[in-house]
């Protein structure tokens, strides 16, 4: 097992939540990390046995980033959750990026719980673009997009036929080998920093 689910109990009497709400909520979290850890298992033997052409990995590949990113969502959201009742520090270093980003809180507070109020099901999520400092309210429709919530990507490959038709024809196992051998590694290494 790699993943363990986290202990959100403290949350239990939180205002607004009941703890019958909270304890259905756990569980389901729970069916995420343990649904992950089954995929990585499930995936590392399909590997060890070079079956990584069955239509199993190929579904269970695509299954990943749902179990996964319904996991790591679910932790930042029970993060996010206290039983005290708390107001944002006007001088905080967040309080100030609002402000900066948005106008003011309340601007902030107006499209977020727009966001959050978009028909589907999804996430309202306040992201920071690392790259620029600045802050998004964006609509995650489900999760099982491919993305990694918060991750970092170390290494892309592109494998749309765009990427390797035109000097690969359909074989894209020999664009594979040749981008592996391209690799630029200490590129890769700074990422990881």
């Amino acid at each position: 097992m790699i993943y363990e689910a986290k202990n959100f109990d403290h949350l239990l009497g939180t205002k607004g939540f009941s703890d019958q709400s909270l304890q259905n909520h756990f569980t389901l979290y729970q069916g995420y990390v343990a649904n992950t850890n089954k995929l990585l298992e499930k995936l590392s033997d399909l590997v060890k046995q070079e079956k990584t052409s069955t239509p199993e990995y190929a579904e269970f590949k695509r299954r990943f980033g749902w179990e996964f990113n319904g996991m790591r969502l679910h932790e930042y959201y029970f993060g996010s959750m206290t039983k005290e009742n708390q107001s944002l520090d006007s001088n905080s270093e967040l309080a100030k990026k609002i402000a900066q980003d948005f106008g003011n809180y309340e601007n902030w507070e107006n499209d977020f719980k727009a966001t959050g109020a978009l028909r589907g099901i999804g996430w309202a999520i306040l992201y920071l673009d690392p790259e620029t400092g600045k802050l998004f309210n964006i609509w995650i429709n489900e999760h099982d997009l491919g993305h990694l919530a918060g991750g970092i990507p170390l290494l892309p490959i592109d494998v749309f036929e765009h990427a390797f038709i035109t000097d690969y024809g359909l074989n894209r196992a020999n664009y594979i080998k040749a981008f592996l051998n391209a690799i630029n590694w200490e590129e890769v290494n700074k990422r990881l920093k």
